[in-house]
């Protein structure tokens, strides 16, 4: 399990020429003074990023003392006092706007240790965002509009878990293969009722049973719950081979979140979406035309995790007294989001799928095609 050593205290960066709040700058590894523009670099670790043993941490955790709260923050620069919600530990102090990274010991047990930093600025990110509005099918044109329109985004580091685990399934089930038998049914030709012979499809079912391995690397969960998870699913790929080791420093102009989503319900995540991997490799396994699995036995072991934290811009628009949020992934400029539709653009293409449908089926009546396809049916 990491290390639980205390956190260092709230920090804030301060230019070495003229005192005034270093940034850290996507796509670099340098943090910019917001005042003189003087660059600072960051020195990267070399540390290996360590995989930890799951039921080890879990054992550990079950003894540890409860996690206390985090205590207020005071800013440096304008002496207030605060306190960031529950689940953040880095942003900006809500009275003048210095940007400030907290310690997550203090109310996590498991502390990041590695991170991908911001690659893609937020004007990259904005123009991202306006491509995904502007190909969109049947959103509402007044939607578009107001879309494209400037937005200010939120840069924040999301938490993740990601587990390693190898696995051995058991199974029982049914391999179907197909064959087939001729036949004989009754049709009108020319006005004369004829017989005729036709090859029919059948199936004929098998038990079996087996057993599969597979190893799952990086399995990724979210550890958030600020945006629904079908957004933020739906980011990747991540490019998680070029994780650095954890900086305050990249933190530094950003939000960063703690972990809300446990390592063990993590882990119940991370078993539903091997789940899926592991029926389809049964599937394969049992072979043949068709499959059914009625009994599924999976062990895993050597289960490992890690707790890292990714890049996002995040924002929201208003349209129609309804807020959608949208996500883009700091690293490639994925975008995902929430969507209004058109009701009357949806209506109007069903009517001309279904003006379509109905020129075909005329042209294939008036041509006699239609007669022939229901001949060698």
């Amino acid at each position: 399990m990491p290390k639980q050593s205390p956190a260092p205290g709230d920090q804030r960066f301060p230019c070495e020429q003229c005192g005034a709040l270093l940034l850290f700058q996507p796509g670099s590894t340098e943090l910019a003074c917001s005042h003189c523009g003087h660059r600072t670099p960051i020195k990267l670790r070399d540390d290996i990023i360590v995989e930890y043993d799951f039921n080890e941490a879990l054992r550990t955790l079950a003894d540890a003392a409860p996690a206390g709260q985090r205590p207020s923050t005071q800013c440096e620069n304008c002496a207030a006092e605060f306190d960031f919600d529950e689940h953040v530990h880095a942003g900006e102090c809500p009275f003048c706007g210095t940007q400030i990274v907290g310690g997550t010991g203090v109310n996590r047990h498991i502390k990041p240790e590695s991170l991908l930093p911001f690659q893609i600025d937020e004007q990259a990110a904005v123009a991202a965002y306006k491509r995904w509005i502007g190909k969109l099918w049947f959103a509402p044109g007044a939607m578009k509009q107001h879309a494209r329109r400037d937005h200010k985004l939120t840069g924040v580091y999301v938490p993740y878990w990601t587990y390693d685990s190898q696995t051995q399934t058991r199974y029982r089930g049914q391999r179907g293969d197909n064959y087939t038998v001729p036949q004989s049914y009754t049709t009108v030709e020319n006005g004369r009722t004829v017989r005729r012979t036709r090859m029919v499809t059948k199936i004929r079912w098998r038990p079996v049973s087996g057993h599969v391995r597979r190893f799952f690397d990086d399995v990724l969960i979210g550890a958030s719950t600020s945006l629904p998870r079908k957004i933020t699913d739906r980011l990747a790929p991540w490019d998680l081979e070029n994780l650095t080791g954890y900086d305050q420093k990249f933190l530094s102009g950003f939000r960063s979140e703690v972990y809300q989503v446990d390592l063990d319900e993590g882990f119940s995540q991370a078993v539903r979406v091997m789940d899926r991997v592991i029926r389809a490799d049964v599937s394969r396994d049992i072979g043949g035309d068709h499959q059914r699995i009625t009994q599924l036995d999976t062990r895993h072991r050597d289960t490992t995790f890690k707790h890292i934290l990714l890049p996002i811009w995040s924002a929201g628009f208003r349209f129609r007294n309804k807020t959608y949020r949208f996500v883009v992934n700091a690293r490639s400029g994925k975008v995902q989001g929430e969507r209004p539709y058109s009701v009357i653009k949806i209506a109007l293409a069903a009517i001309a799928a279904t003006a379509v449908a109905a020129a075909a089926f005329y042209v294939a009546n008036e041509t006699g095609l239609l007669d022939e396809l229901w001949r060698n049916l």
